[in-house]
């Protein structure tokens, strides 16, 4: 029991969510509906991929800036800013393969190289790469900082599945999906940190939603079921936004939990 009373009270003071099923199925729906979103503005809208991406990090940065001062894990909050780096990613990478030039294998190289760069000076500045007890601003920065270019890596990796490898949407997602399986064997039944399994598990989600959203998106023609930007976003929207609605429901009741009653101040 009081055990269970210590968990409730690391999580009501952790900044970030706990990592169970339902993050991981709320992460998919978050950077598929980034991968929608972004098209939507960049080319369904045709703002461009430049201007796309100078709008998307603006409001990553206003978002990221919310989350920083603030001093509780606020769900809304945190999907918020997932959803911002997942957007701002799509459109940060279609810039650099497509307007740049630098096309999907030299940017995902680009993309690797900065995120492994991210990840090192984290893990030697602070000690670890742990993601459960995130309470400082400098531990919580480097986590957005590492989410936002691991998201635009996704999109670069899905992307070229997609398009490039002849595998099409459906054979790129079939093939992140399979990894991602594998990760979840690893985690149960080997004694791979559970850290580097957390960051593998992160990358792999994004290209799983960018090509999860582009056969959602793409016209039939192309091999997708032709839904269009506009009503793939507003379907995924309003998961996520179910989903964040329960998870700030789990959330205060926690911290009613965590809280001590009249005779434990006493």
């Amino acid at each position: 029991m009081k055990l269970q009373y210590i968990q409730q009270v690391e999580a009501t003071m952790s900044k970030l969510p706990q990592i169970t099923a339902f993050f991981w199925i709320m992460k998919i729906c978050a950077t598929t509906l980034g991968e929608t979103a972004g098209d939507l503005l960049s080319m369904t809208l045709n703002v461009g991929y430049a201007v796309s991406s100078t709008i998307l990090i603006g409001v990553f940065l206003a978002t990221l800036a919310t989350q920083l001062v603030s001093k509780t894990y606020n769900p809304l909050l945190y999907w918020t800013v997932i959803l911002s780096t997942s957007t701002a990613g799509t459109t940060m990478s279609d810039y650099m393969d497509r307007t740049l030039g630098l096309g999907y294998a030299k940017g995902s190289v680009i993309l690797v190289t900065i995120l492994l760069a991210i990840l090192v000076f984290w893990r030697f500045s602070v000690g670890s790469l742990s993601v459960t007890h995130v309470r400082t601003a400098k531990v919580e920065l480097l986590y957005w900082i590492a989410i936002l270019f691991s998201n635009t890596l996704g999109t670069a990796l899905g992307d070229f599945l997609a398009d490039s490898s002849g595998l099409g949407f459906v054979g790129g997602a079939s093939l992140i999906a399979s990894l991602l399986a594998l990760v979840l064997a690893a985690y149960c039944f080997t004694q791979i940190s559970d850290v580097v399994l957390f960051w593998v598990a992160f990358v792999l989600t994004r290209p799983f939603g960018a090509t999860l959203g582009d056969f959602l998106t793409k016209a039939h023609q192309k091999g997708g079921l032709g839904y269009g930007t506009v009503g793939s976003s507003i379907v995924l929207l309003s998961i996520l936004g179910v989903c964040i609605l329960v998870t700030t429901l789990q959330q205060k009741r926690l911290i009613l939990l965590a809280k001590p009653s009249h005779t434990e101040r006493h």
